[in-house]
């Protein structure tokens, strides 16, 4: 079954009665980890995640204050091919449910940084919250990256948009 939005389209498969996306497999860069914590490699959750979930590497449970932020260790070291970067994101479901958020959003690892990952959490909620030795803390996304080379001129073709932002189209 297909259906339809705008140019693109949706493929969906008929399962048991029950309609699921089908994805192509994304294609795979080999990534080098060091792992020093208790924890699992990160992966993908579903064959159409973009993230991997990574987790505290903590020896005891980390209390944050409502507005304390703290820099979380992960015990994970990588080393990524060039033309390539890794992203730290917020989770969703920490954010909704504890008022818990990255700071540095998103977050960039460069192609030659090869320290610890470590995430910068803050509390946004009103009551204090509990981090959890092993608990999925952020997600770590790899993208490609371009380098650019600037062309110095002295004025840019005009625009429709032009120098409008920070809300200049209005409310609609």
């Amino acid at each position: 079954m297909y259906r339809r939005f705008g140019k693109c389209s949706l493929v969906l498969c008929l399962v048991s009665c029950s309609l699921f996306p089908t994805f192509a497999p994304m294609p795979a860069i080999e990534v080098k980890i060091v792992n020093t914590s208790a924890n699992a490699l990160p992966r993908y959750a579903t064959q159409g995640s973009s993230g991997m979930d990574i987790r505290a590497d903590l020896d005891l449970p980390l209390m944050l204050k409502p507005l304390e932020r703290s820099l979380v260790p992960t015990g994970l070291y990588i080393e990524l091919p060039g033309g390539y970067e890794a992203q730290i994101r917020p989770r969703s479901g920490m954010a909704i449910k504890q008022g818990i958020t990255c700071l540095n959003t998103p977050g960039t690892i460069d192609a030659d940084y090869r320290g610890e990952i470590k995430i910068i959490l803050i509390n946004l909620s009103q009551e204090q919250q509990v981090i959890q030795p092993g608990d999925r803390i952020a997600q770590l996304v790899i993208q490609k990256v371009e380098m650019v080379k600037w062309i110095p001129v002295e004025q840019l073709e005009i625009s429709e948009r032009n120098a409008g932002g920070f809300g200049h189209t209005g409310q609609q």
